[in-house]
């Protein structure tokens, strides 16, 4: 969820041919980037598995894994995933979770777990990026805010249902050679041409009185990063509290402001994070809109009863759930991480950063989630989870764990 959930969009010839978009440099497409490879993950031998250590409890990873089953038995049972050069369909995963699901009820010790998937699971590790191997873990957290169903003199920012004139186009419909590809944009005139940006919709208010509010909130800032995170909870100042989740972007890229700041010399690469962000921005109130404007994505929402969801439509599940590149990896998939989470004072501060391994789920992507070497873990909501998100840069190990063909 982080945000988790931006969209793509490409330069591509054919479509200019398909809707007569002929005039040159109109601004809807970017250069298509490099082919990606179909798979982030190489099989490993038993010799090489990790320890396999979970440091949460085996309570929360079952209810994890039922998210992803039953995402599983949404999908056709043909539907293939693929963990490096094998190939799996949906019954095969449904039954390899199934199948950990009833081991892990038994709450088995460490060395009886490590026997099980010995014998039972192949594993697989990511390739990684710049460093081979390696993977680079943020995190990402449910905001709690506040807000009202009404614009007042307080509440004066929008967070804004998806428009109705949002257009989502599909390009594998007209050629294989664009599977996976879409483009987001507004249909006008018998032409499609890029949706509005982040500063036309904030600060020249083109959506004013077209689109549903579907609340207002205090601060730009925190509409700001409610958008990056994906999804939040909102106590309204009549009593009640909605949900709001991702419910499509407008198509334009995802920029990190974060990377902007370094870029400039406001935030030492070493001390970024949200919390940084966010500190610098409320003490130079006068570069708000540049800086937020460098990112012209922008997110919609619609309200849940429950959440927050990810990608697949199911509940995300704190510390279990992570977003990764839904171009790379199995969805719903079975997953062991190994890498580090910060060690919170009483005061907020962070003393120091300590390795922790555990099992999770793919079950959310994002816009800033791309190739093999990046993942983002769910926290949760609450301080805990704001400031693990928030600050959270670690490289550590990935895996994936499938059940073995010929296990009945």
């Amino acid at each position: 969820m982080k945000p988790k959930f931006f969209i793509r969009y490409t330069s591509i010839v054919l479509f200019f041919v398909f809707f007569s978009l002929i005039i040159a440099g109109c601004g809807i497409f970017k250069k298509r980037p490099p082919e990606i490879k179909k798979t982030a993950l190489i099989r490993i031998d038993s010799s090489a598995y990790p320890d396999f250590f979970d440091d949460m409890d085996y309570d929360s990873l079952e209810n994890c894994i039922l998210g992803s089953i039953s995402y599983l038995n949404r999908v056709p049972p043909t539907k293939t995933y693929r963990f490096g050069q094998d190939v799996f369909n949906a019954t095969h995963m449904i039954r390899s979770l199934e199948y950990f699901l009833h081991f892990i009820q038994t709450k088995p010790i460490k060395d009886e777990l490590i026997r099980y998937i010995k014998n039972n699971y192949l594993v697989y590790t990511t390739i990684g990026s710049d460093t081979p191997g390696q993977v680079f873990f943020t995190g990402y957290y449910e905001p709690v805010l506040e807000g009202s169903l009404k614009k007042d003199s307080e509440y004066l920012f929008p967070i804004y249902a998806r428009p109705d004139d949002l257009t989502t186009i599909n390009l594998s419909l007209f050629s294989q050679q664009f599977k996976g590809e879409t483009i987001v944009g507004r249909y006008i005139n018998q032409s499609v041409v890029p949706y509005y940006d982040r500063k036309e919709i904030e600060y020249e208010g083109l959506l004013k009185g077209k689109v549903q509010e579907i609340a207002w909130l205090k601060d730009r800032l925190d509409l700001f990063f409610l958008q990056i995170q994906g999804s939040g909870k909102i106590y309204l100042d009549n009593g009640e509290i909605i949900n709001v989740h991702y419910h499509g972007s407008n198509g334009q890229p995802y920029r990190s402001i974060g990377k902007l700041l370094i870029d400039e010399g406001k935030i030492s690469r070493e001390e970024i994070s949200m919390q940084k962000i966010r500190d610098y921005l409320r003490r130079h109130p006068e570069e708000v809109e540049t800086v937020l404007n460098y990112n012209p994505s922008y997110v919609f929402f619609k309200v849940e009863k429950e959440g927050p969801f990810g990608s697949l439509e199911v509940k995300l599940t704190p510390g279990r759930s992570i977003a990764l590149d839904s171009r790379l990896f199995p969805w719903a998939g079975l997953a062991f991480i190994e890498t580090k989470k910060p060690l919170i004072n009483g005061d907020g501060t962070i003393p120091k950063w300590m390795a922790f391994s555990r099992f999770v789920l793919n079950q959310d992507t994002g816009g800033a989630i791309r190739g093999p070497g990046r993942a983002d873990l769910f926290w949760g909501n609450g301080p805990y989870a704001e400031i693990a998100a928030g600050h959270m840069q670690e490289f550590g190990k990935l895996y994936f764990l499938i059940l073995k063909p010929d296990i009945l």
